[in-house]
């Protein structure tokens, strides 16, 4: 089994319809299946709009892809999602949560279907906030010197830990900022070894919220030369 998500957690990867066809044409020449976590959907930025797998030809041979509504409406904790794409592949899903689990609750499930139904066109309100907050987080980081790559996805920002303080490591660093800053932030190295150097911001906040942070982070990162 193959395991993708993009747009990536945590370090915001975006890949085209392109990067699609050649995981699938991999899949079905070494006769692998594919499972796509598509969480983030809807929060694309800048015009980037992120590719789902069944858009590849020849995908429902081997792949499947995950949808939650956790990200595009906002209904974090509801734990309302869905498989589409191979036939088999989700009949095998639907076998193997019969003997794990129940359904969830009644009336979150009518709730969810009837947002669909009646909002689809909450998910572009909520990529708009993100995006919104995303452009201020970037934005007041490169005031105060650090300079990231604005992220094209998701609902995070994926920053190498400025030169000025590369003698520390991830957990170092995010721990010094909670202590000097108040400003709480993911290390790389809790995501895997290849996170070491970096650490995730959540764009979580308001705007205002994150222009607070900024504040905080310019007297907690003196080296900075802004």
């Amino acid at each position: 089994m193959i395991l993708l998500s993009f747009p990536h957690n945590p370090t915001t990867t975006c890949v085209d319809a392109d990067f699609m066809q050649r995981v699938v044409d991999f899949a079905r020449e070494q006769e692998v299946v594919v499972v796509h976590d598509l969480a983030y959907a809807d929060l694309g930025f800048d015009g980037y709009s992120p590719p789902s797998i069944l858009q590849a030809d020849g995908a429902k041979e081997v792949a499947v892809e995950l949808y939650s509504m956790t990200k595009s409406f906002s209904m974090a904790g509801w734990r309302v999602a869905f498989m589409a794409g191979n036939a088999e592949i989700v009949a095998a899903l639907t076998k193997m949560k019969s003997y794990l689990d129940y359904g969830t609750f009644q009336p979150i499930q009518i709730a969810a279907t009837v947002t669909m139904n009646e909002a689809p066109d909450y998910p572009a309100e909520a990529c708009a906030v993100y995006e919104g907050r995303r452009n201020a987080l970037i934005d007041g980081l490169a005031r105060i010197g650090w300079h990231i790559e604005p992220p094209r996805g998701t609902m995070f920002t994926w920053a190498p830990i400025p030169p000025e303080y590369g003698h520390m490591d991830s957990v170092e660093f995010a721990s010094m900022l909670v202590k000097d800053a108040n400003v709480a932030l993911s290390p790389g190295v809790g995501f895997g070894p290849g996170g070491e150097g970096n650490v995730r911001f959540a764009l979580i906040e308001n705007e205002q919220r994150i222009a607070q942070a900024i504040r905080n982070l310019r007297e907690a990162l003196p080296l900075l030369e802004s």
